[in-house]
């Protein structure tokens, strides 16, 4: 959403914006905010140990509520598949604003892949009376579903807009990428680098046994260093250190900051992964991206073969990444390279459909 607030408050004559945050992870939030000169208005800082669904949607219900005493908006902007997205749109129809759905449209057509964020998406489409699409597939979806052509504006998706900002950010400044290549002084820049993120509740347990498995078969090769930021989540942080705690040529590394995190896929020979961003990022870095994962609500990747989908299972995960790593290493092509994501100006396009229905 950093692209859509920073042009929002560049339109102060016509928009008074606030942004709230959930808090969940600081660690990973505040460093984003600090990057994209956000401030932060409200924050719920739901912090609990183990919370799961239940806990956080009444929480975040509680609190919108509260924020929508204070604050009176005329229209609520919500993201993509979280739980926040649901949430956040549900306690805004109850005061009936208006929402809309920032990266709406994206359906993988399993209520259980990914879990919970197939559902919180086609909640949030029925609660929502505009649509920013990214791409004209996810505006397919939409009208599928009844929802009126009128309300759907294909924008391209934000996160390609944040992406190019940082490239940019790194290509342009000798002294940040010196700053950001000190934080991974330990890589060998004669392996091949497999960059790795993992985090889907759908795979919790087996899945991320499997995953792991995968990885410590990867990490034999003496031409590979595996780099995986190991996300906050118990689910996914003991399975992975129980497993591959210790592996030669694994490093096993706390969150990153997004800067960071955009250098490494800059310098990855392949991505794998379960995040749904890091399949639209990538294409706009040249990289080839695994999937692991058994459907995808990105299938323009699959069409445009810059992702493959591997699932869970070890012997795909291996072979498919074993033959990009016995290809020829390619180098970083000149950035950016076309996106069926977006073109970077996506906050440019949602800002002037919001201004030019008056909200």
């Amino acid at each position: 959403m950093a692209p859509v607030i920073a042009r929002l408050q560049e339109r102060d004559d016509l928009f008074e914006t606030r942004v709230c945050l959930t808090g969940q992870h600081k660690e990973l939030s505040d460093p984003a905010l600090q990057l994209f000169r956000i401030r932060c208005d409200y924050d719920f800082n739901i912090v609990r140990e183990g919370a799961g669904l239940t806990f956080i949607t009444n929480t975040i219900l509680k609190r919108i509520a509260e924020v929508l005493d204070d604050f009176p908006a005329e229209r609520v902007l919500v993201h993509g598949d979280t739980t926040t997205t649901f949430a956040g749109s549900l306690g805004a129809f109850y005061r009936q604003i208006p929402v809309a759905h920032v990266e709406a449209g994206l359906r993988s057509g399993r209520l259980d892949a990914p879990w919970p964020e197939e559902a919180n998406r086609r909640l949030t489409s029925v609660l929502a009376d505009l649509h920013f699409a990214p791409t004209e597939l996810a505006r397919q979806n939409l009208l599928h579903e009844g929802v009126a052509d009128q309300s759907i504006v294909v924008t391209g998706n934000t996160v390609v807009d944040a992406l190019l900002y940082v490239v940019k950010l790194i290509q342009d400044s000798k002294k940040f990428r010196a700053e950001l290549g000190a934080c991974f002084r330990f890589l060998d820049p004669a392996k091949r680098l497999v960059l790795v993120t993992g985090h889907r509740r759908e795979s919790f347990g087996e899945g991320f046994q499997r995953i792991c498995e995968a990885l410590g078969e990867l990490s034999r090769r003496t031409n590979v260093q595996i780099v995986y930021p190991v996300h906050l989540n118990p689910g996914v942080r003991n399975p992975v250190h129980r497993y591959l705690q210790g592996l030669a040529n694994v490093h096993l590394i706390e969150p990153l900051s997004y800067e960071a995190f955009v250098y490494l896929m800059m310098q990855a020979s392949v991505i794998l992964t379960d995040s749904g961003g890091v399949q639209e990022e990538a294409p706009s870095l040249g990289k080839p991206v695994l999937v692991m994962r058994d459907v995808t609500e990105r299938p323009e990747a699959l069409e445009m073969a810059t992702a493959e989908l591997v699932g869970t299972d070890v012997a795909r995960i291996t072979a498919a990444a074993a033959r990009i790593l016995d290809a020829p290493a390619k180098p970083l092509a000149n950035l950016p390279v076309r996106n069926p994501f977006g073109d970077g100006k996506a906050a440019e396009r949602i800002v002037v459909r919001l201004a030019a229905r008056g909200t």
